[in-house]
């Protein structure tokens, strides 16, 4: 394994049509690799505009299985540019259970394995529980061409037992594909408080873990709309801002806040051995007192 590989993150928009956004992803992955990006990865459910926004049953004809078309067609695209791809995606797996899933493609387009979304939000216009099942796979870390990384996704960056997990696992790299954003109400007074936490939470999962942390989120305003049907309401706008974060917790590539992007930045694994080495949080862990973090509340 080399001492050093190249991330790739995508941060994109999404049109009503769904096909138009995969080949658009597509795309995206070519000008990734042809800016020398070795993994990759697209933001969550990139193939549609955030449809959670309302509660429709008709929104599950979106769904497919996994292994299914898209993931042959990102497959397909894997072995070609010879990367390794990280992709969200609904997955239909049985009638009436669907998951908000996340598949690992290695660069010889073989499908490593897939993490299904643990954590699911009941927010105004995140409504992620009419649709998807929590996951039952656990938390999960993947051997890929590039060294061995994990995934959660988006409502997972806010709790540090699932970066843990995914940490202990060896991974070297968390990524968090992610749709997240502003309430046009609240953007003024919340906005950047909002923002902040969001970064702050991920970079000290980092640091936490000695890992780098990957975040990819969608970018533009969006009012959920599939094919011409737009939920009511006011609408979200995504806040972009995807970054990188090294083991100490330090910003090295940082995508706006308004603009789709090609976000790239070099994970170095002789910097994570030095950082984990001077900073050895895992070593240090009482694990012989960490019992009662499974229970809700300590009364």
């Amino acid at each position: 394994m080399a001492d050093k590989f190249r991330v790739g993150l995508v941060q994109m928009s999404a049109t009503p049509d769904p096909d138009k956004n995969l080949q658009r992803a597509i795309d995206r992955l070519h000008q990734a690799q042809a800016k020398g990006a070795q993994i990759v990865c697209l933001p969550e459910l990139f193939q549609t505009q955030y449809f959670c926004q309302r509660e429709d049953a008709a929104l599950f004809d979106l769904a497919e299985p996994v292994p299914g078309p898209t993931t042959t067609r990102l497959s397909e695209v894997s072995k070609q540019l010879k990367i390794v791809l990280i992709a969200s995606l609904f997955e239909k797996r049985a009638p009436g259970v669907y998951h908000n899933t996340a598949v690992m493609i290695d660069s010889d387009g073989t499908l490593r394995g897939i993490y299904r979304k643990m954590h699911i939000p009941d927010d105004p216009l995140y409504y992620e529980k009419f649709y998807f099942t929590p996951g039952d796979l656990g938390f999960k870390a993947f051997d890929t061409q590039v060294g061995r990384v994990g995934t959660l996704v988006c409502w997972d960056q806010w709790y540090p037992e699932g970066a843990r997990l995914t940490a202990l696992q060896g991974a070297l790299v968390l990524f968090y594909p992610t749709a997240i954003g502003w309430h046009p109400e609240e953007k003024e007074q919340f906005g950047q408080a909002q923002y902040d936490a969001w970064q702050t939470i991920q970079r000290a999962h980092a640091i936490a873990n000695g890992v780098y942390v990957a975040v990819v989120n969608r970018v533009g305003f969006e009012e959920g709309d599939i094919r011409g049907n737009k939920a009511p309401g006011k609408g979200l706008e995504f806040w972009g801002g995807s970054f990188l974060a090294d083991p100490f917790g330090r910003v090295i590539a940082l995508a706006s806040h308004d603009r789709e992007e090609i976000l790239l930045g070099d994970v170095d694994l002789r910097a994570l051995e030095d950082i984990r080495r001077n900073w050895p949080f895992l070593r240090d862990r009482r694990i012989d007192a960490y019992a009662p973090i499974t229970s809700r509340l300590i009364d």
